[in-house]
């Protein structure tokens, strides 16, 4: 497989993932810049965390004006994958490709610490490698992690098992714990926590690496 790590001015996760894909699970990975127009060739598309544009504005929101957004959003609508991280969450959710958003954490500062997650649904393509209701340790690094959502879009993430991720500890006020979601598809994963920081267990983790190497998992069974 091929992945596209996109490189947006402020992001600085990207050669995090590039050395998960890489070294982590030997796949082929290229950085893409965020005025190219085409990811023709890639099986997946990665949003790396970072402060894209200074996080002007609001988190992700100056992000969706790039060049490379179109051909994000057409990978997704064709089903192929697409993975954000921490700031690529957040611009996730401002493509709407991602219901909700991510709002200032609830005490108001800025968290940088592993945390437990625990795995809600190991039907994707994102978490085939984990056991059901599994607990790892991934790090987290954000001021504006916090996930919200209306009562009606939390039960419609309910149903429809959207949610893929929760904290164990709510570290920052999320809806329901809420620490990752998909889309309906479950092509499609939003997550504030790092697991490319997670690979190794010389990184205090290598929880994470089972999620890059569900990518290219071929038994998956998605949720309808």
């Amino acid at each position: 497989m091929k992945f596209a790590v996109v490189n947006f001015p402020g992001s600085n996760c990207d050669m995090d993932l590039f050395y998960a894909i890489r070294d982590g699970i030997k796949q082929a990975v290229e950085l893409v810049d965020y005025r190219a127009t085409s990811l023709d060739g890639f099986d997946g598309v990665l949003i790396p965390g970072g402060f894209s544009y200074g996080d002007y504005l609001r988190s992700g929101a100056i992000a969706v004006h790039a060049p490379i957004v179109k051909e994000i959003i057409r990978f997704a609508n064709e089903g192929k994958i697409v993975l954000g991280i921490c700031n690529g969450f957040q611009i996730l959710t401002e493509l709407g490709l991602l219901p909700g958003a991510l709002i200032q954490n609830e005490k108001s500062r800025f968290i940088c610490e592993t945390v437990d997650l625990e795995v809600e649904n190991n039907q994707t393509i994102f978490t085939s490698r984990y056991q059901p209701k599994e607990i790892i340790k991934v790090p987290i690094a954000h001021g504006e992690g916090r996930y919200y959502c209306d009562e009606a879009t939390l039960q419609e993430l309910k149903e429809n098992h959207q949610i893929i991720f929760k904290y164990k500890e709510n570290i920052n006020g999320s809806v329901d714990q809420i620490a990752g979601i998909a889309n309906k598809e479950k092509n499609v994963l939003g997550m504030m926590p790092h697991p490319e920081r997670a690979i190794e267990e010389i990184l205090g983790s290598d929880d994470g690496l089972k999620l890059f190497q569900s990518l290219i998992n071929p038994e998956v069974k998605v949720n309808d």
